[in-house]
């Protein structure tokens, strides 16, 4: 038979074993907050809706019942359209995307979403479809111009068509080329870019900080004009 060893103290009750959990995984950080960390908040709330509830009162003997019903509708209504303007596509139809939604795009795709994010800028965007490779042409309220390419390589490839012409007809104001790409360019990219002078280059980290909510010109140091 088993003996009882002297420094083995008295069985630990179901409620003392608990406590014990509780402490061990509140000091992990595993447990949540105590009742007095929420008691702040808890007391602000319910001032707030007691708050409310004789302010819907008051409305009520002064106006009558249609001052409650405002009262009540009204916040309604900020919340449900507060609700549509998040769901996913009425936010990308504002141009504004997650990294996520960037990379499932194919290049139609992304030409529609760069699109967005123009005209969320303040361009006026024209689409000039293309099989393999679409391109963009737009245009702002002062006459400055931009051609957008979505191409892996910034430096044109030798079986690549020339713009459509139907973009050249606004000859008046500054006009820069805009290469897009979502993954890194490389250096002779970069410094085929700069021997051009007037290309900029948006690589994938850019494109992302556009999508969610970045203006193009904060995406270049000196501006996308300097």
């Amino acid at each position: 038979m088993a003996r009882l060893s002297w420094t083995s103290g008295p069985p630990r009750s179901s409620f003392s074993r608990r406590r014990h959990t509780v402490r061990r995984l509140r000091d992990q950080g595993l447990y949540g907050p105590r009742f007095r960390d929420v008691l702040p908040a808890l007391a602000g709330a319910v001032v707030v809706v007691c708050a409310v509830v004789a302010g819907l009162a008051v409305g009520y003997r002064v106006g009558g019942p249609v001052v409650p019903v405002i009262g009540v509708s009204l916040p309604a209504l900020v919340i449900a359209v507060e609700i549509r303007r998040r769901r996913p596509g009425a936010r990308r139809r504002r141009g504004r995307y997650s990294a996520e939604e960037l990379r499932e795009l194919d290049v139609q795709g992304l030409a529609l979403a760069v699109a967005r994010m123009l005209r969320r800028d303040g361009w006026r965007v024209r689409l000039l479809p293309a099989p393999d490779r679409p391109r963009l042409y737009a245009r702002d309220s002062a006459g400055r111009q931009l051609d957008v390419a979505f191409r892996p390589v910034a430096e044109p490839l030798p079986d690549e068509a020339t713009p459509d012409p139907r973009s050249r007809r606004d000859t008046a104001g500054p006009r820069l080329q805009l290469v897009v790409h979502r993954g890194v360019f490389r250096e002779r990219d970069v410094r085929w870019a700069q021997r051009q002078g007037d290309t900029r280059l948006v690589d994938g980290s850019a494109l992302e900080r556009w999508a969610a909510g970045a203006g193009l010109n904060d995406l270049f140091d000196k501006g996308l004009w300097g």
